[in-house]
């Protein structure tokens, strides 16, 4: 394999992480702050993709489409939050799990009644469209570069947010100590649906910058809603730099995983068989990758007991 084809996987699994960490960083935020498991994330996810494929195919614009997807992804996340998720923080796990899932069903529902069964497509913008000239003589295409920009930018904005407003200084304090907070004459449940508002709506903007890539189509948050997990379990619940390191990590370990493993099964056996192992052995590395993670670091890399 080539130097400038490995360094090109590299950036399709950076590419691929930084999405993950979009979906990661809401879900890592709500179950941080709520201890809520909320299933129904991959759904969000899913609204900001048929947003932006829907305003973009009635206005021609990527930027309406992703502010639609922001703010659809939002509202829908304060809707459940105020209706159904709210009585759901004094229950047990597996009530929240049980409610959580039933909103996958009718948000799946939802979707298929407004939008129909066909997938939909969201067209690259044309000027972020073809390549761009790397370093080295890499060609690289421009939107996968610009989705890397666009979620280390996010991090960052999340970063000031988290440790530098007082915003955040309340979402900490609300993931520490939800009583004393409330005592203090904090409104905790308008702090609950800003939160979930957020993580929300950067659920539905991940869904938005992936539909360009692939199709939309219901359905499509749930796989990626276990890859989230993953990403949180390895990163540390409730640790934004955690879900970021924990979602490159993932990212990377599953691109490269993709590219290499037939490559080297191909080199001692029937090259049609090795793609099958190296691709059902590369599905199995993020797995192995998190059990790694847990045998040294329980609470997961950032986490704290």
């Amino acid at each position: 394999m080539s130097t400038i084809l490995l360094i090109e996987q590299l950036l399709n699994g950076l590419q691929f992480g930084v999405m993950l960490f979009l979906m990661a960083a809401g879900l890592t935020l709500i179950f941080g702050v709520m201890g809520l498991i909320n299933l129904a994330h991959g759904s969000l996810y899913m609204v900001g993709a048929f947003a932006a494929a829907g305003v973009a195919g009635l206005t021609g614009s990527f930027a309406l489409a992703l502010i639609a997807s922001l703010a659809a992804a939002a509202m829908f996340g304060a809707l459940i939050e105020l209706t159904v998720i709210r009585r759901l923080y004094k229950r047990d796990h597996l009530d929240q799990v049980l409610a959580t899932f039933a909103l996958i069903l009718v948000f799946s529902e939802g979707t298929r009644w407004a939008f129909g069964s066909f997938p939909l497509f969201l067209n690259i913008p044309d000027m972020l469209s073809g390549t761009v000239m790397l370093p080295g003589g890499i060609e690289y295409s421009l939107y996968r570069l610009t989705i890397i920009g666009i979620g280390l930018l996010v991090a960052a904005g999340l970063f000031l947010l988290i440790s530098k407003t007082r915003v955040g200084m309340r979402i900490r304090a609300g993931e520490n100590d939800r009583e004393m907070i409330s005592a203090l004459g904090v409104d905790i449940s308008v702090l609950y649906t800003l939160v979930f508002a957020l993580g929300a709506a950067l659920a539905g903007l991940s869904g938005a910058l992936v539909g360009a890539i692939q199709s939309v189509e219901v359905g499509m948050g749930e796989p990626v809603l276990i890859l989230a997990f993953v990403v949180i379990v390895i990163g540390g619940i409730g640790s934004i730099k955690g879900a970021l390191a924990g979602a490159i990590l993932v990212g990377v370990t599953d691109t490269m995983g993709r590219t290499l493993l037939p490559v080297i099964f191909g080199s001692f056996m029937d090259p049609s068989a090795a793609t099958s192992v190296g691709s059902a052995l590369a599905s199995m590395l993020i797995y192995i990758l998190m059990a790694g993670v847990l045998v040294f670091k329980p609470t997961g890399l950032f986490g704290e007991a």
